[in-house]
């Protein structure tokens, strides 16, 4: 399918890729789709009222939360140029417009407020993104390049892939930022470290040593990497760091600490005493303008004005007063999103699906909500995902358990292994979901892959 121009300023130049953007409005069965790129997943009360509006008069009043703590509006009709000059208007949009697709970074949704935390990375999180919006050479980035810096939070969604990743550890009573290359802190130990202080030092001689050395068909890491050994390139990193760049098994041999799952929802404690971060997930990634609207209102008079966007399609209210914070919670539901982990639907992943993307073989969503029913119902709740397709769009790690869309209404099934390739390993075939909700209740009861 051939992409139409995108409504954007004439400066700004038409990049080949099928990745929306604030300024790329990508076609969809249901229209178009806009993605808003949101610094370290957090958001004004005043900006999110300027998305619920602009998808309420623009489009179809659909806004999806995505897996790496962004937004999304679907449906977009013929009024692109007025949606685009809405958003701007908020402050949705890099300084520099030519940066848009190359401001990747994720952190922990609780940077800055959580009580395990080794580091508050949004200072550093800061510098790198106006590095990547302000330095030209940057923007021949591929708009799938993708950062993450973790700073030992225990509220993180350490498994996603990236091109670059970052976590911070500690050595002898100093933090340093260990680092690797297309993988990530749940799976991967660093190939080495460097100061905190050096931690831009380090992104940006990455960046610029991937762009001198990668051919043009290199848009990823792991595409290099599949060419030139990893220490390879670290002996060009330590030509352009120098002492700064610490190794050995000292630090090779470091693992990331893994975190408690589905801590996302519901009441999280804050670093600051008196304060706690207030959590629900999206129902399959989505909200609608009255939603996003209540949720905004009630970050602004419980909190202090911000929402923060998870990985995990949901989203946290920090700083709210700690009596305050199981009505929130309550207040939360009520607006509809889902605040506990108990509920089937909380753990749920469904892409678009054929309803709406003419790459889906199912309606994942109707399907999803199916198989939550009947889990639900057998009181089941599991991480699940629901993909329309092998491209796994909706989720960028290996769900525990995995359908895949083989047909309208049938799945294959997989259980994730993490010594198998791919979703996993292939428990069942041409599933129904009402055949694979009863496979799973069953498993559930005699056994557990989660």
């Amino acid at each position: 399918m051939t992409e139409p121009t995108p409504a954007r300023p004439p400066s700004i130049p038409l990049r080949p890729s099928a990745c929306p953007g604030l300024l790329r409005i990508v076609p969809a069965l249901d229209g178009g789709i806009c993605r808003i790129k949101l610094a370290g997943g957090s958001i004004t009360s005043c900006q999110a009222l300027a998305i619920a509006e602009a998808a309420q008069r623009y489009a179809h009043g659909v806004i999806e939360a995505t897996n790496r703590g962004n937004l999304q509006i679907r449906g977009i009709g013929d009024q692109q140029d007025a949606l685009i000059q809405t958003l701007l208007a908020a402050g949705l949009g890099p300084k520099n417009l030519h940066s848009d697709d190359v401001r990747n970074l994720m952190l922990s949704p609780s940077a800055g407020l959580d009580p395990d935390m080794l580091l508050d990375t949004r200072p550093l999180a800061a510098q790198i993104l106006a590095a990547l919006e302000n330095n030209p050479r940057f923007h021949d980035l591929s708009p799938k390049f993708a950062l993450s810096l973790d700073g030992g939070e225990s509220l993180a969604m350490l498994e996603h892939p990236h091109d670059l990743w970052l976590s911070a550890l500690q050595m002898d009573g100093e933090t340093l930022l260990g680092f690797g290359f297309a993988g990530c802190p749940a799976q991967d130990s660093p190939v080495a470290a460097v100061p905190v202080a050096k931690g831009l030092e380090l992104v940006l001689a990455v960046l610029e040593l991937f762009l001198e050395t990668a051919r043009p068909d290199q848009v990823r890491m792991r595409q290099l990497l599949a060419e030139r050994p990893v220490e390879q390139l670290l002996e060009q990193l330590a030509t352009r760091l120098g002492s700064i760049l610490r190794r050995g098994p000292h630090i090779t041999s470091w693992r990331r600490p893994s975190v408690q799952a589905d801590r996302h929802i519901g009441i999280y404690p804050q670093h600051q005493a008196g304060s706690v971060c207030v959590g629900g997930v999206a129902p399959l990634g989505r909200l609608d303008p009255q939603m996003l609207t209540a949720i905004a209102q009630l970050a602004a008079e419980a909190g202090d004005g911000s929402l923060r966007l998870t990985p995990w399609q949901s989203v946290l209210l920090p700083n709210i007063p700690v009596e305050r914070g199981q009505a929130v919670l309550s207040s939360l539901q009520a607006a509809g999103l889902l605040c506990n982990a108990e509920h089937a639907l909380a753990r749920m992943i469904a892409c678009t699906g054929s309803t709406d993307c003419a790459k889906g073989l199912a309606d994942t969503k109707g399907d999803a909500r199916i198989l939550a029913a009947r889990l639900q119902r057998n009181g089941i709740s599991r991480a699940v995902h629901l993909s329309a397709c092998k491209r796994s769009c909706a989720a960028a790690h290996r769900a525990p358990v995995t359908l895949l869309a083989v047909s309208a209404g049938h799945y294959d099934l997989y259980f994730r292994d993490a010594a198998q390739p791919g979703f996993g390993v292939l428990q069942a075939r041409d599933l129904t979901i009402e055949a694979a909700g009863a496979l799973l209740i069953a498993d559930s009861r005699s056994s557990t892959h989660d």
